[in-house]
């Protein structure tokens, strides 16, 4: 692991609640460790899971699959810090399978934060499929957070779930 690598936060952003909470847990944890947050989305070609009879207006182009991702990413970051991003977060949008692309990005940094639904969504997984994957193949701490009600002013710390990964406290120091 390289010491740059070290001092990060990998966020899952897929433009939901769930990972606006995400971010605003893991800026939180990255201001009180020193390390910088990386807000990534990842976004996978649509047009090999469109039905080969789909009309060609139905297929997008990649450059409006990554306009449409560029956006997305963006609207989450101005959700959490307006107009002025924090200076510690990188935003990086990258095409390809969300799962393969968080666990890279992943790798060797401090944890890897997703959103999660809320205890409210009944019926519904907490965790989607990309979520699953993570914890399934993380070699970093993953760390699950709720998305909150509209009501609640913050998300308490007890809120976040570590759910797999390395153990030992989460804000312990990996240097002594």
């Amino acid at each position: 692991m390289t010491e740059l690598a070290a001092h990060k936060i990998v966020v899952g952003i897929d433009g939901t609640e769930a990972s606006v909470a995400a971010l605003r847990w893991a800026t939180r944890q990255a201001h009180a460790l020193h390390a910088d947050v990386v807000a990534v989305h990842a976004w996978d070609p649509t047009a090999r899971h469109l039905a080969a009879y789909a009309p060609v207006a139905a297929h997008p182009t990649d450059a409006e699959q990554r306009d449409e991702a560029a956006h997305l990413l963006a609207s989450t970051l101005r959700a959490v810090f307006g107009t002025r991003i924090d200076g510690a977060v990188r935003a990086v949008l990258a095409q390809g399978p969300p799962a393969r692309v968080l666990l890279n990005h992943a790798d060797g940094a401090l944890l890897l934060a997703l959103g999660r639904r809320s205890d409210k969504q009944r019926g519904l997984p907490a965790l989607g499929v990309v979520g699953r994957e993570c914890l399934r193949h993380a070699s970093v701490p993953v760390v699950t957070v709720p998305a909150v009600d509209r009501s609640t002013a913050s998300l308490r710390e007890a809120d976040a779930n570590v759910l797999a990964g390395q153990t030992g406290p989460l804000l312990a120091s990996r240097h002594g």
